[in-house]
Parts: structure tokens; C-alpha cells; sequence
């Protein structure tokens, strides 16, 4: 009985290792639309290993000329649009699960991965929906905030919480 305790928990263990844990950072209104093609080609991804940040403050905006409605927001540290592999649009907060601030973004390397400029943990934003590749993020199982991407009602395409 004991020996069929200790391999229940030695699975329960090695399953909670394997698991990621993407909600670290505040819940904070997403809403970016690309309200035609025409933006979406301009301002959007296009094609695969394409990346564009967009962060809306006060003091901040990226991409300067976006055209940003009034009810434009951009997650807890701004959002980061790539194009997966597979030529599909998806969106994470800039924010590093680890250092939780919102002024500590995240940045896509030379390597293709996404890399918090203070603990260095690094994320696959190409595949594997924002997965810690290295680094504290790794250890502790902390992916990045994962957002939807998805064809608006009266929009070319819209990302949202």
C-alpha cells in the first residue's frame, strides 16, 4: 500500500512539473482591432516569424501611427503579435510572468524566442503558445499570457483577452 502511495505521488509530481502556468500577470482589458485588410497589412503579421508589439499608455504608443480607437487597450505590458510557423496570428502580453511589472517586456532575440531583459528567461512565441524555454521562467513553469486573435464581427481581425 505505502509502495502504491509513493508512485501516486511520484506521477502527481512529475505531472505537476509538466504543467504551465500562463495567468501570473493582473487581468487587464485587451482590445486591438485591425478594422481592414489594409491595417492588418500594414500594422499586423503577415508571414511566419513576423513579430509587432503594440503598447498603449500614457506615456507610450507602439506602433506610433497605429490608428488606436478609444476603446484600444493592450494587456497588463502591452502586446506582443507574432506569426507562428504555420502562418497563424498569436498574441501575449509583453509582460515576463516572472518579474510580473509591467515595464519589464518581453523581446523577440536573433534565436526566434521571446527574452525578459532582466532574469533572462526565455519563451517559444513561435510554437508552443508561449512555453518557458530557460532560465527561472523554465524552472517554475511560467508562460507568458496567452490572447485571441480571431476575425472580428465587423472587423478584419481583432485581439482580445
Amino acid at each position: 500500500m505505502a509502495a502504491a502511495a509513493a508512485v501516486i505521488a511520484l506521477i502527481a509530481g512529475g505531472t505537476a512539473c509538466d504543467t504551465i502556468d500562463n495567468d501570473r500577470i493582473p487581468a487587464v482589458p485587451v482590445n486591438i482591432i485591425f478594422s481592414t485588410v489594409a491595417t492588418w497589412d500594414t500594422y499586423g503579421v503577415t508571414g511566419a516569424l513576423d513579430s509587432r508589439r503594440f503598447i498603449l499608455t500614457r506615456t507610450e504608443r507602439e506602433p506610433r501611427n497605429f490608428p488606436y480607437p478609444a476603446s484600444s487597450s493592450t494587456g497588463f505590458g502591452g502586446v506582443l503579435l507574432v506569426c507562428d510557423y504555420y502562418g497563424n496570428p498569436v498574441a501575449y502580453d509583453l509582460a515576463c510572468p516572472v518579474e510580473q511589472r509591467a515595464d519589464v517586456r518581453v523581446a523577440v532575440n536573433k534565436d526566434h524566442v521571446a527574452e525578459c531583459p532582466v532574469c533572462h528567461s526565455t519563451y517559444a512565441v513561435f510554437e508552443n503558445q508561449g512555453h518557458p524555454l530557460s532560465g527561472i521562467a523554465a524552472e517554475r513553469g511560467y508562460g507568458l499570457q496567452v490572447y485571441h486573435v480571431q476575425p472580428g464581427r465587423a472587423d478584419y481581425m481583432v485581439v482580445t483577452r
